[in-house]
């Protein structure tokens, strides 16, 4: 940890997912029942929860701008429960807690995505639902080039972030049921950046 991660990374993240903020209501808007949030950050989704959620465990390894996310986590309208913890080991929770998990823009940086998804799934009850609101690998193949070569100064810059990694491939492989996917670009953003993926998969 340095100035940069410990200080300046936490402010740029933050200002720059405020950005997309008119992407986090719909992604949410199924979100049911005590509710596991992986990659809290700094709480930007706390009020685009639907009123269905009774409450949220937030998992973060990281705690960084704690003035401004214990105001978020006092406005929100149910009871949160930091947890400072990363995704990629065995969760402190048993089999079947949560009626939704919830990801968006985290599977990027987490370092074994497949290993988090599995715990995910672990986690969640028979019928319940994983909400993802993520960034990933284009499938144009000029664009995925691109995300590829440019992925080592991204990774260095943004908190071991990935630009090219297959969302809806790695849901799937954790053997989620993917009931609803939307693919689109979002504008006015780099495009090895802004290459989205919204949906929801189920455990059967």
């Amino acid at each position: 940890m340095g100035f940069y991660t410990d200080r300046v990374f936490p402010l740029l993240l933050d200002w720059t997912m405020r950005a997309v903020n008119d992407l986090r209501a719909p992604a949410l808007a199924a979100a049911t029942g005590d509710v596991l949030e992986v990659g809290f950050g700094t709480g930007l989704n706390l009020p685009f929860y639907p009123s269905a959620v009774r409450r949220l465990v937030a998992l973060d390894p990281l705690r960084a701008l704690e003035r401004r996310v214990a105001r978020r986590v006092a406005a929100a309208r149910f009871p949160v429960e930091r947890v400072a913890l990363a995704a990629d080991q065995r969760l402190p929770f048993e089999d079947a807690s949560f009626d939704s998990v919830v990801t968006t823009f985290t599977l990027c940086s987490i370092p074994d995505p497949a290993v988090a998804l599995a715990e995910m799934r672990r986690v969640l009850r028979p019928g319940g639902v994983y909400l993802f609101l993520e960034h990933g690998r284009s499938d144009d193949p000029k664009v995925a080039r691109r995300q590829e070569r440019w992925e080592p100064i991204q990774r260095r810059i943004a908190g071991g972030c990935h630009l090219s990694r297959p969302i809806d491939r790695l849901v799937r492989a954790a053997g989620f049921d993917v009931e609803r996917l939307e693919r689109f670009v979002q504008p006015h953003a780099p495009r090895i950046l802004a290459e989205m993926y919204r949906g929801a998969g189920r455990r059967a």
